[in-house]
């Protein structure tokens, strides 16, 4: 019976083809619209994470003041550092970090440049690779010796695609840096800023050669990498105590600082994305809703065109449960080709839009299945009530009509 029912279903989708397809637009569409919002949504998330990784493994940014900026808050000094690696556990390295920017001149070429200082386990802390060279030891540290890493944007920008920049020498302001090394492409950082666009150097070199200042509060901000597996929230409970103590903070005042915890960040960010995909998701699959009272509005009338069809089905000894299936399959039919168009045509919206937008195509089986599924059901839902309309006429009443 069920096999019959559907043949006489595809039989009239093909009969009337434009008002099949005209029906099965809104389903198209709502399916198309939840897959798309929620893959995009997918690969968003993971982007974040992916660039927020860029910045380092188990990281955690000491920084004065609350929130990004410092807003005139005390800086650190360099025996803060010393203080948070002896005295607190689950720390894998640490480094300084002093940031300033000036113009860097190589030959003709010269541009604006920000300038890191800091130690050798920065490196390893915030996930640099070397492309070319080496890194700075950490006895060019001790010493504040002239020698820099550069990263690629620089390297293209100065030295061009010819000039292997090892061993040679940028100036800025008064002194010059030997390029000792070069690092590795990253890319775009979690806040959109171009990671490849900086030179690191000893902090030491920028304190007494560039700003002139050899001790005292220069320190920016202090790069923690913790230990697999040790708890963050340890290490930024245990910093947070020992600089209010360091820095003379009282019982009843806020922080003047803050350490800012990336895979925090990347949660918080992420279940943010989460909930904003979900929201978009059921805005979109309220044009489901509108598909399915469509299918219902052409299943009423195509009972009424057919009543006579049906009258004579009934007379001939058709039950009432057979006329309601076949109406009922020929929405469902309707409905789950609606489904499978708006698959296809979400798969091809994704591989386009998440080039445009730079997210990864991450395709999730899962929710194409429950699209489906949920094509389907409003099939069900919207196509009963014609159904059933159908298989309650009279079939004397039914054979009078025209």
């Amino acid at each position: 019976m069920l096999f019959n029912a559907l043949l006489i279903a595809l039989r009239e989708i093909r009969r009337n083809l434009t008002r099949s397809f005209l029906t099965v637009v809104g389903i198209v569409i709502g399916v198309a619209a939840v897959i798309t919002m929620v893959t995009l949504g997918r690969g968003a998330t993971e982007t974040v994470r992916q660039q927020i990784a860029k910045m380092g493994s188990n990281l955690l940014i000491l920084r004065p003041g609350q929130g990004w900026g410092s807003w005139g808050a005390p800086q650190f000094f360099m025996t803060d550092v010393k203080a948070i690696e002896d005295q607190v556990p689950g720390i894998r390295a640490l480094a300084p970090l002093i940031q300033t920017n000036a113009p860097a001149v190589y030959q003709e070429n010269n541009r604006n440049t920000d300038i890191q200082g800091t130690t050798s386990n920065y490196f390893e802390i915030a996930n640099w690779v070397i492309s070319t060279g080496r890194i700075f030891t950490e006895a060019e540290v001790t010493e504040g010796a002239p020698v820099c890493v550069i990263g690629e944007t620089i390297r293209k920008e100065l030295f061009g695609e010819n000039v292997d920049p090892v061993g040679e020498k940028i100036r800025l302001r008064s002194m010059s840096l030997e390029v000792v090394g070069v690092t590795a492409v990253k890319g775009q950082g979690g806040f959109g800023d171009d990671l490849d666009d900086n030179m690191i150097t000893p902090y030491t070199t920028v304190q007494r050669r560039l700003t002139g200042r050899g001790g005292g509060r220069n320190i920016n901000q202090v790069m923690i990498s913790g230990k697999e597996g040790y708890p963050t929230a340890h290490i930024v409970a245990d910093v947070s105590s020992l600089m209010r103590e360091r820095r003379n903070v009282a019982p009843n005042e806020e922080d003047n600082f803050n350490v800012f915890d990336s895979l925090q960040l990347a949660e918080v960010i992420s279940s943010s994305t989460k909930v904003m995909t979900s929201l978009l998701g059921a805005v979109a699959g309220v044009s489901l809703l509108v598909g399915g009272i469509g299918i219902m509005n052409i299943m009423l009338v195509s009972v009424t065109e057919r009543t006579r069809e049906i009258g004579i089905r009934l007379a001939i000894g058709a039950r009432a449960r057979e006329v309601l299936w076949q109406f009922l399959v020929e929405a469902v039919t309707l409905s789950c080709v609606g489904g499978v168009a708006g698959i296809i045509l979400a798969y091809i919206l994704c591989d386009v839009l998440a080039g445009v937008v730079g997210a990864p195509f991450l395709f999730d089986p899962k929710i194409n299945l429950i699209a489906f599924v949920f094509s389907a059901a409003i099939g069900i839902l919207f196509g009963f009530m014609p159904a059933r309309h159908a298989a309650s006429l009279d079939p004397i009443e039914a054979l009078r009509h025209e």
